[in-house]
């Protein structure tokens, strides 16, 4: 999707505590009135997991669960079958409070990279270890992202829907530092333009539709995401440093959007809203770039999942999203 898509200033994550789908849907919606996302609620348990939900979006590769994680196996199992489930009924829950909305709609998932440095082969190391395996589950993963598109733009059908790849690995994969299945060493650092070709080609799958990239890791690569066509960059605002500043000026004079976490993902005391985004507002100045331009290019977002939050403190979170992105729009400098 080219930069001329315009993102609502506000919307959250992806994971949300508890294991009552129609309360996480109705929180999701309710709490962004233009921009709402399909929760996700880790906790239920295993196939809930970030890993295991995408894995069971796979096509013609399943995975099953293991004591050392999740594990590509022959055929569809229990596993696969209860995170094929408890997806169904998030699509439904989520249908529900979507009736006749027209607006944005993220749905998230996890990215080829962090999936590849999660699922285990059958000899025990992750897809990682073997660029064969990386090419074919980054392939079904394309396919099984673009059946699930289809499935939300069917049961939501007024939706703009933006596509969120969760790549938390993703450094650690260009760097080398994903451990092997002893522990002892790490796999080796996999070629950058390889990484952007795999992104590229997922990211590819939403035609006419953008794509969104998160990482809470430190050190997110805004300058590859973007040559791989992410419309929009999802990050930590607090892991930033003044290093990251020209790739982040050149990402944004390109129009890419940021996705700013600046609110907390855990229960802790919250700032007034100003005080939330007073970040951005200085990154702005050190970047020199036209206040103006700050509720065009940022989107405020929690600073990673929520599932980790009280249900209480979640909702506040979201809220606080909505009234940060109003007082940066309001007050730019």
């Amino acid at each position: 999707m080219t930069a001329d898509f315009s993102f609502a200033p506000a919307t959250g994550i992806g994971s949300l505590p508890g294991g009552d789908a129609r309360e996480a849907a109705r929180t999701a919606t309710g709490s962004f009135e233009d921009f709402p996302f399909l929760p996700e609620l880790p906790t239920r348990g295993p196939g809930a997991d970030m890993i295991g939900r995408t894995a069971g979006m796979l096509v013609e590769l399943y995975a099953r669960v293991e004591p050392s994680g999740w594990r590509i196996g022959d055929r569809p199992g229990r596993d696969t079958k209860r995170a094929r489930s408890w997806l169904g009924e998030d699509l439904d829950s989520l249908e529900e409070f979507t009736q006749e909305y027209e607006g944005q709609l993220k749905v998230q998932a996890v990215g080829p990279w962090t999936l590849a440095a999660a699922l285990e082969l059958r000899n025990g190391e992750v897809a990682l270890s073997d660029p064969g395996a990386c090419r074919d589950l980054a392939g079904s993963l394309a396919e099984g992202l673009r059946l699930h598109l289809e499935e939300v733009a069917r049961r939501v059908p007024g939706a703009q829907i933006v596509l969120q790849l969760d790549e938390p690995s993703l450094i650690g994969v260009l760097r080398g530092h994903v451990r092997s299945a002893s522990g002892y060493r790490t796999h080796r650092a996999v070629d950058r333009q390889v990484v952007e070709a795999s992104l590229r080609d997922v990211v590819g799958v939403h035609a006419g539709g953008p794509v969104v990239v998160h990482s809470c890791a430190p050190d997110v690569p805004f300058a590859l995401l973007r040559r791989a066509g992410a419309a929009a960059v999802s990050f930590d605002f607090s892991l930033l440093t003044e290093r990251d500043d020209d790739v982040i000026g050149e990402a944004v004079e390109a129009g890419t959007r940021l996705f700013a976490g600046v609110v907390p993902g855990t229960d802790t005391a919250l700032s007034d809203p100003a005080g939330s985004v007073m970040g951005v507002r200085t990154l702005w100045r050190r970047l020199g770039l036209h206040p103006a331009l700050l509720a065009e290019a940022v989107t405020v977002t929690p600073s990673c999942g929520l599932a980790g939050a009280s249900p209480d403190y979640a909702r506040r979170a979201l809220a606080h999203c909505v009234q940060a992105a109003r007082s940066l729009a309001d007050n730019p400098e």
